[in-house]
């Protein structure tokens, strides 16, 4: 292995009232948010989409406002994901990939799924959900990332199926919900979500420090050593993996200085 993959961090959306005067600076037009939030960081979780849907020329705006090399995760829609069954969601499915997503061309970066905190495993329906999920999209290849919230996921069996279908878990640093950090896919991708707004940049030094240290192993085939894996007996392939980490905390007032401080650790800007 001669290289590692890219590393991508950003926070989620742009939009955020309580940024402007200390993100943002004192008089940006808010219509100037996204270009200014794209010069900083890497990398935009995309929520709204979680909410409702967008129009094709919105999505085609976003991506002409940011620079080469820049991604944007979108988070998908909860009338897919939030169901008794899963496999009853093919319609809304269909609908949330035909919003025009794909206008976001060379800049639409993993679809993260997200399950409620009340959804249970059930191995056959969550095999039927990850069939519903499109390879490709107006030609371009998709990758797929599943964020699940509740204990019954941490089995074996759960990375198992997300790696036959070659898609990743969503490792989250959260307070409540299980860190399941197996590699299960192609890519990395990592919700960091216990910072505080009473730290300047979300994390300590200490704690940004110990994370640009994680995001460089998962970027060049290695697991850290201090993560929790529910199937630690498999080790996946060593071999050059993009990471994809997003800083969104509750409050989150800091988390684009934290994101900028963790790219300035992974000398992952310009």
């Amino acid at each position: 292995m001669t290289q590692a993959g890219k590393i991508h961090i950003g926070v989620g959306g742009w939009t955020f009232e309580p940024w402007r005067g200390v993100f943002y600076p004192d008089g940006l037009r808010q219509k100037d948010d996204l270009a200014y939030m794209a010069g900083k960081l890497t990398a935009i979780e995309i929520n709204s989409t979680y909410y409702g849907s967008q129009k094709p020329e919105t999505f085609a705006s976003w991506a002409a406002q940011v620079p080469d090399g820049f991604i944007f995760s979108v988070k998908g829609s909860r009338f897919c994901t939030n169901r008794r069954a899963l496999k009853d969601g093919a319609e809304s499915i269909a609908r949330f990939m035909g919003q025009g997503i794909s206008e976001l061309g060379d800049r639409l970066g993993p679809l993260l799924w997200q399950l409620a905190p009340t959804k249970r495993f059930d191995a056959a329906d969550f095999e039927d959900f990850l069939n519903l999920l499109p390879d490709a999209l107006s030609g371009r290849s998709l990758r797929h990332c599943v964020e699940v919230r509740h204990d019954s996921f941490c089995t074996p069996e759960f990375p198992a199926l997300l790696r036959k279908h070659g898609m990743a878990c969503v490792y989250a640093d959260h307070g409540i919900y299980p860190e399941i950090a197996d590699v299960t896919g192609p890519f990395v991708y990592a919700r960091l979500q216990t910072g505080s707004d009473d730290i300047a940049t979300a994390y300590s030094a200490a704690d940004l420090d110990g994370w640009a240290g994680r995001l460089k192993t998962w970027a060049g085939g290695g697991e850290p050593a201090d993560l929790p894996r529910v199937d630690p007996e498999h080790s996946p392939a060593v071999t050059p993996r993009d990471v994809f980490a997003f800083i969104i905390h509750e409050g989150k007032v800091r988390a684009p200085h934290g994101a900028m401080a963790l790219i300035e650790r992974t000398d992952n800007l310009g």
